[in-house]
């Protein structure tokens, strides 16, 4: 199509954060392909849960929260998550009727005419008053560099590529990176490897006792903070600390997480330090976490001299027509699900007072 098919709301991703979006537009009146559409660059349903490694069992989740309207039920804890959680979605995709188009590639959001943003996919354009963005960080793997990387005559990997621990039998593996997926990794691998060896930037902090709501405000106000301010959301693990648990106190006592501290140079044959110290290595698995995948919102110019985007909760400062839902201290599954509501609840008040302004018909009444 060469013209841009308008809607009152573009939702991009249809992960945890878009699907919540989605719900809350969809049960305050929106209705879908006529007023709102979702996008998702995914084969199927299911977010980036979809690409997790099998042995990511359901029962390892941390913190999986259900989706609002529907709680996810009798799963059962030794299925890979990969295949809960997918077919979770795809039920809650299609019993609130949301509609979700797939595969389909946002490539570039731009500013359009009379107030509208133009998307641009790869299934042609669409025209709309405002735009919730749920892309998450799965597609954008950080990978460090570091001297020497070039030469490695080994595997290097990233956690979006990991396999699964049988992957790596006999093989003498660098886990790089103290968030909750390389000690996962790290205690799996170990059953099979010949060696494993942990590195990090930093030693790990550990934290002991339940994670209650307390705690969760404060981290999530560190978080928020930082967004607040235009600078990148850092990590979760940098906020909460690694949980020790019983799976971490055995992986210590064991050896398996004995974190050593960053390399300086990586060799043909494995990695090496400043002080003359060398591991042999037939892998390097850089466990190092993820960005935000907003590369396609670079034509609005949103970031901030600091790397990041300035939110004040869900809305883009710089702009309030743009909602990032699931990005900094709504990256958390139950994050998700209240950030989504605010973001409709902002977004049905910006198309009124616009509508009103304008002379336009009104949004759609709540349902």
């Amino acid at each position: 199509m060469n013209d841009a098919r308008e809607v009152e709301v573009v939702v991009i991703g249809a992960g945890q954060a878009g699907l919540s979006s989605a719900y809350h537009l969809r049960r305050t009146g929106f209705r879908p392909e006529r007023d709102v559409v979702v996008l998702d660059h995914s084969p199927g349903p299911g977010g980036a849960w979809q690409f997790r490694w099998p042995s990511l069992t359901y029962g390892k989740v941390h913190g999986m929260h259900s989706l609002p309207g529907m709680e996810l039920e009798d799963a059962d804890p030794a299925r890979p998550s990969s295949e809960v959680i997918a077919e979770y979605f795809a039920t809650y995709e299609r019993t609130f009727d949301l509609r979700v188009r797939r595969p389909v590639e946002v490539r570039a959001v731009r500013e359009g005419s009379g107030g509208r943003l133009t998307v641009e996919t790869s299934d042609g354009d669409w025209s709309t008053r405002a735009l919730i963005n749920a892309t998450g960080t799965w597609d954008r793997p950080f990978w460090p560099r570091y001297p020497g990387q070039e030469t490695f005559r080994g595997r290097q990997l990233h956690t979006a590529q990991y396999p699964g621990p049988e992957a790596f039998a006999g093989k003498r593996v660098i886990v790089v990176g103290g968030g909750a997926s390389g000690t996962q990794h790290l205690l799996e691998i170990a059953e099979y490897a010949a060696a494993t060896t942990w590195v990090t930037r930093r030693p790990p902090v550990y934290r002991e006792g339940p994670f209650n709501e307390e705690f969760g405000r404060a981290a999530v106000a560190l978080v928020e903070e930082r967004v607040r301010q235009g600078l990148p959301p850092k990590s979760v693990v940098s906020v909460t600390g690694l949980p020790l648990n019983d799976a971490i106190r055995q992986g210590i006592a064991d050896g398996v997480l004995d974190r050593q501290p960053m390399f300086d140079r990586i060799t043909p044959d494995g990695v090496a330090w400043a002080d003359g110290r060398h591991v042999d290595a037939d892998v390097i698995l850089w466990a190092t976490g993820f960005r935000a995948a907003i590369d396609h919102l670079a034509p609005l110019r949103l970031r901030e001299a600091g790397g990041g985007i300035r939110v004040e909760g869900t809305r883009a400062v710089a702009d309030p027509r743009i909602h990032l839902v699931g990005y900094g201290p709504s990256a958390s599954t139950i994050g998700a699900n209240r950030a989504g509501r605010a973001a409709v609840r902002d977004i049905r008040r910006l198309l009124a007072e616009t509508s009103a302004r304008t002379g336009e018909e009104q949004e759609p009444a709540v349902a």
